[in-house]
């Protein structure tokens, strides 16, 4: 039997553990929080990701709301633009759901998980270990990021049950995107603000809700409505990290955040994880120690985050460019509604089952 060390039990940790246990591999996966728990966030899985969730067997629609339509608004939100989700595989999950989906999967498999503990590297090891991964370092070396001039604050508040659409109400130096968490009794807030400066990096500092109310209070009733129930949002600065230069090493392979941070504004974090840990796993079992892996994953991932970096400046227009903008997007939405869903095939289209297949045996 087959062993391996996974460091880190998020997306893409436990859902690589739940893979290679599955084909026989023995799986221990450390964890150095003492829980599996989360301060509280959404997360959107298109149809890249739920096809690698279909593929181990996890049932995403009993853990999530499925989503119908995506909607970008102006601040006072009035629509610009409705894509249609109907017939695409699109889950809204609240990320501590989705954790347990695959929490539940991995133990069910066999797989080992020892929470409370670092775990260091044993034999074969994936670096599943988040955005402040040691194991990149360990590959890379320090590598500093770069402040994007945003931070953004996050909240849950309770909610009636409405429609599972995502919301990105838009205005100038800042957006807010809003989603329905757990059948309409929760929403997720994540509200996006342009600063000059930041220093800390981190998920868990805590503000004031006054101070994201201030930030909104040019946007209209349904946003304030929204924020009027926060009470102690989180807030973050948003760095832009390099794509990892080396995946793999001396018995290390990189998965997820630790190979590919990126930003929020595509919905791609936990979606490229999944997919990590697909194309990861059939590449393991194929015996490849990463060339294959890295080279299958890089160039699709690299291109990805730089596609999120640019979002934010769409969504952030005002004046006379936000008009124009606007006024374009209405006329094109009219015209062709599927063609603004369609620029993004190749980011939902893309299927890791498929892609796997092209991997080849005894590297």
């Amino acid at each position: 039997m087959k062993s391996i060390t996974i460091l880190g039990a998020g997306v893409a940790g436990l859902a690589t553990a739940r893979a290679l246990a599955l084909e026989g591999w023995r799986v221990t996966v450390f964890e150095q929080a003492e829980a599996l728990t989360d301060v509280g966030a959404g997360v959107q899985i298109g149809p890249n990701g739920a096809r690698v969730l279909r593929a181990l067997d996890l049932d995403a629609d009993a853990a999530s709301m499925r989503g119908k339509a995506v909607e970008l608004r102006d601040r006072h939100g009035a629509q610009v633009l409705r894509m249609d989700l109907q017939g695409r595989d699109w889950h809204l999950f609240h990320r501590a759901d989705l954790i347990n989906l695959l929490a539940r999967g991995a133990l069910e498999a066999g797989v080992t998980l020892r929470l409370g503990e670092v775990g260091v590297p044993d034999g074969l090891t994936i670096g599943a270990d988040g955005l402040h991964s040691r194991s990149r370092v360990a590959l890379n070396g320090e590598v500093p990021a770069t402040f994007t001039g945003h931070v953004a604050w996050r909240a849950v508040i309770p909610d009636e049950a409405g429609e599972p659409v995502s919301e990105v109400h838009m205005g100038p130096g800042r957006h807010l995107v809003s989603y329905p968490l757990r059948g309409g009794a929760f929403r997720n807030i994540v509200a996006v603000e342009e600063r000059r400066d930041w220093v800390e990096e981190s998920w868990t500092a805590r503000d004031d809700s006054d101070a994201l109310q201030r930030a909104f209070a040019g946007f209209g009733p349904r946003v304030r409505g929204w924020l009027e129930k926060v009470e102690r949002p989180w807030l973050w600065g948003l760095f832009l990290h390099p794509v990892a230069r080396r995946w793999h090493g001396d018995g290390l392979i990189l998965a997820g955040d630790a190979a590919h941070p990126t930003l929020p504004f595509m919905a791609q974090g936990a979606n490229m994880a999944l997919e990590d840990a697909w194309i990861l796993s059939r590449c393991l079992i194929a015996g490849d120690r990463g060339e294959q892996y890295q080279a299958l994953r890089q160039e699709r991932c690299r291109r990805i985050v730089q596609t999120a970096a640019g979002n934010a400046q769409i969504y952030h227009l005002g004046g006379a460019a936000a008009i124009l903008a606007h006024a374009a997007m209405r006329v094109g939405g009219r015209l062709a509604p599927a063609a603004p869903m369609r620029r993004f095939d190749w980011i939902y289209g893309y299927d890791a089952v498929q892609a796997s297949r092209s991997i080849q045996t005894g590297t």
